[in-house]
């Protein structure tokens, strides 16, 4: 695979993605390989990890395969530490594992909401903490986190889910000023619907239901790409597809019809 960044840049240097194994991690780390980057790619799913391996391998690509359970805090730290000794200093870690539920908070189980919290925000926060004073000491490097619109417009069925993409969007920001004249950058993808295994996941946990927006969405590929472009010219937040960018306008001025008209989904999937 050759390397197609702007004026080659990225090519050689680490980039970690989370969540890999499947959907838009796996294109995400497939994207970067192209561009010549050398992907870490972490998961719990080895099987499919070391798949990924050989597919990026195949085509000229780099990668290597890290098994990790991201909702334990031990493993983040042993994940940490294999990394930089086993591939290097990593320039960019794209924070991508997370998953869903859907259905009344009431019925979520709360081992299911402990352990989204951990993987979607605690992973996140947790491995930022530990990559990015490297990033700092060497003044080079970017932070992604793949965000939701659901956290600038949230809605019934996904509350806790909501409020760990509205926690990665205010990480985000208040980073991004913090790091305002260094090298080092970070960014959130608000990404819509996209066509992955999320929603089949989100179905089959305790007492899941199906999500209202299962079968639309954007490619991964999409968001993938959008990764790359942020790479090499970062912006604070981008989002997936680009018209979504009204979303927190709809919120603001008509959110007050959505709390009357969206339950409805959320009934109708109690009675269906």
């Amino acid at each position: 695979m050759a390397a197609t960044g702007r004026d080659g840049k990225w090519a050689g240097r680490v980039a970690i993605v989370t969540g890999a194994s499947s959907g838009i991690g796996a294109a995400t780390a497939r994207r970067l390989a192209a561009a010549g980057l050398r992907v870490a790619l972490v998961a719990r799913r080895l099987e499919r990890l070391l798949d990924l391996k050989s597919e990026i391998e195949s085509g000229g690509g780099q990668a290597e395969a890290f098994a990790a359970d991201l909702a334990c805090e031990e493993e983040r730290r042993r994940l940490f530490d294999r990394i930089d000794t086993l591939v290097g200093p990593a320039e960019a870690l794209v924070n991508n594992a997370g998953f869903g539920w859907y259905g009344y908070y009431e019925e979520m189980p709360w081992e299911t909401a402990r352990d989204m919290l951990q993987v979607n925000v605690g992973a996140a926060i947790h491995l930022t903490s530990l990559f990015l004073p490297g990033m700092r000491a060497r003044n080079s490097g970017h932070v992604v986190n793949i965000g939701s619109i659901a956290g600038s417009f949230p809605n019934q069925g996904v509350a806790v889910y909501s409020a760990t993409k509205s926690f990665l969007d205010a990480f985000t920001t208040v980073l991004y000023r913090e790091l305002r004249g260094s090298k080092v950058n970070v960014s959130v993808v608000r990404a819509g619907p996209v066509r992955t295994e999320f929603c089949e996941q989100a179905l089959n946990r305790e007492g899941g239901g199906h999500v209202p927006t299962e079968n639309v969405g954007v490619t991964s590929e999409v968001v993938a790409e959008k990764v790359w472009r942020l790479l090499l010219r970062p912006r604070k937040v981008v989002y997936v597809p680009s018209i979504l960018r009204l979303a927190p306008w709809v919120e603001m001025t008509f959110g007050w019809l959505v709390d009357r008209l969206g339950p409805l989904l959320l009934k109708y999937r109690r009675t269906a």
